[in-house]
């Protein structure tokens, strides 16, 4: 299976997902959170930026540099990316995996909305 496959999560279920309010309330407060942008390394220069001290690893290469993440195995990764497309996709890929993964429904475009 392609992690490119969608099968569906869904997108507000708090199983799977963390608000824009719960992770602004609870990133830097909270050493169990990191966030994981899964958009390409020259979207993090374009209008909306990044969050501060995220890790980045785009969905197009996360199934070859997932090991990356084994040292996150035990903490909440809270999946960003533009709009929240490929992290819902990212987050899939992810659960399947083992990692207690959590998508940020309207990514980057919501987190700056709520500024």
């Amino acid at each position: 299976m392609s992690i490119f496959s969608f099968f569906g999560i869904a997108q507000d279920d708090p199983k799977t997902s963390i608000s824009v309010s719960e992770l602004k309330e609870r990133y830097g407060k909270d050493t169990t959170l990191i966030i994981l942008d899964v958009r390409m390394p020259q979207e993090l220069a374009s209008e909306l930026g990044q969050i501060k001290g995220v890790i980045n690893i785009p969905l197009q290469v996360l199934s070859q540099e997932v090991t990356k993440l084994e040292k996150f195995r035990k903490k909440e990764i809270a999946v960003i990316c533009r709009s929240g497309n490929r992290s819902r996709t990212a987050t899939k890929f992810l659960l399947e995996k083992g990692f207690n993964a959590k998508n940020v429904p309207g990514g980057m475009m919501a987190y700056r909305r709520s500024e």
